[in-house]
């Protein structure tokens, strides 16, 4: 490790939250701004991507002049630029790829492109200072579900990943179907708080064969299935009841996986991240069941679960450290694989 402190600007412009933050040292947070382009796509309840990426432009040079101005950083104190280069959408991750390009170009920076889980996982670190490798962490989202053995700084082992919908999409989907609204991970949320969580016995999926894999399609279809019949018979759908036993049942699953790895595995460090880790019934039965098993369990805030900046700046400071490096060949890759882009990692640079 380098004794002399790193500041990075970091820039995530994934999805639909333009994002530009500071970094130092890859835990503190000199300054994060996130500009949500979620009004605008509740009206056609889910993210366009043509009208995110056109957002996103609008946003990116505004987000990073905020940014630097609150950190109180010049182009002189900066040490690099890192930049989500995937997965994500493909016009998104574009706009910010292609800023960060030419930001670093025009400063005479150097480039560090950033996997959005290996941002999400590092997120903990910002968290926790005091957290380190090895660790086991679940990573839910709109996009991603993952369970991740963190080996190292940004050396990971995918234990699990969903076989279909990632447990946001299934949230999404579900709040749709239930008239809730966009976002559908908060809007289940709070519905489900005011429902019984036992009053449907839905489907949680066990893939024998897959270990610790997820799979919530089905389970997205049995509340589709349960909400016709209901409809069919003439009934008023009890919304809070359906909404709390399909949170219900996407949390159990969840934490029975990451439960038994830590069993399986012998860590006794778990971790949570992502925009699904900022639901308050995941994060109340985790944090009760790694009480009762003297686990150390760390839920970033849920400003650090939603898509943003300062992860990626924590990610791309380690990245750093290890000798990465990316050209101006540097490209959006909106389906880069957590594997794929380790492995460049190993190899000291990024082609």
């Amino acid at each position: 490790m380098m004794s002399n402190d790193v500041t990075l600007l970091a820039i995530e412009s994934s999805c639909d939250e333009t994002a530009a933050a500071v970094v130092r040292n890859g835990r503190e947070v000199l300054s994060d701004i996130i500009s949500s382009q979620i009004d605008i796509h509740t009206l056609y309840g889910g993210v366009v991507p043509e009208i995110a990426s056109r957002k996103h432009v609008e946003a990116v040079v505004p987000c990073v002049e905020q940014a630097l101005r609150e950190a109180g950083v010049t182009l002189s104190g900066l040490d690099g630029v890192a930049v989500t280069c995937g997965p994500g959408l493909v016009g998104a991750l574009l706009v910010g790829v292609s800023f960060a390009k030419a930001f670093a170009y025009s400063a005479g920076l150097p480039l560090v492109g950033v996997h959005h889980i290996d941002g999400h996982i590092s997120a903990c670190y910002i968290e926790e200072p005091s957290l380190e490798p090895p660790f086991l962490c679940l990573v839910a989202s709109g996009g991603h579900s993952h369970l991740v053995r963190v080996a190292d700084y940004g050396v990971y082992e995918i234990l699990g990943q969903t076989r279909d919908d990632a447990a946001g999409e299934a949230f999404d989907k579900v709040a749709r179907a239930l008239g809730l609204g966009y976002p559908g991970g908060p809007a289940v949320d709070r519905a489900a708080r005011e429902g019984n969580d036992t009053a449907y016995a839905f489907p949680q999926a066990k893939i024998s064969e897959g270990g610790y894999d997820f799979s919530f399609s089905g389970l997205k279809s049995a509340v589709l299935n349960e909400l016709n019949r209901q409809r069919m018979a003439g009934e008023e759908p009890r919304v809070s009841d359906i909404a709390a036993s399909f949170q219900r049942a996407v949390v159990e699953v969840l934490t029975e996986h990451l439960l038994a790895a830590a069993e399986e595995t012998g860590i006794r460090t778990l971790a949570i991240a992502g925009g699904v880790a900022s639901n308050s019934c995941l994060r109340e039965r985790l944090e009760t069941a790694c009480a009762e098993r003297g686990l150390t369990f760390i839920r970033p805030r849920p400003v650090l679960c939603t898509d943003n900046a300062a992860m990626i700046g924590a990610a791309g400071y380690y990245a750093y450290l290890r000798g990465v490096r990316s050209d101006l060949a540097l490209n959006a890759e909106p389906n880069l694989s957590l594997g794929t882009r380790e492995r460049r990692y190993h190899a000291g640079k990024q082609t």
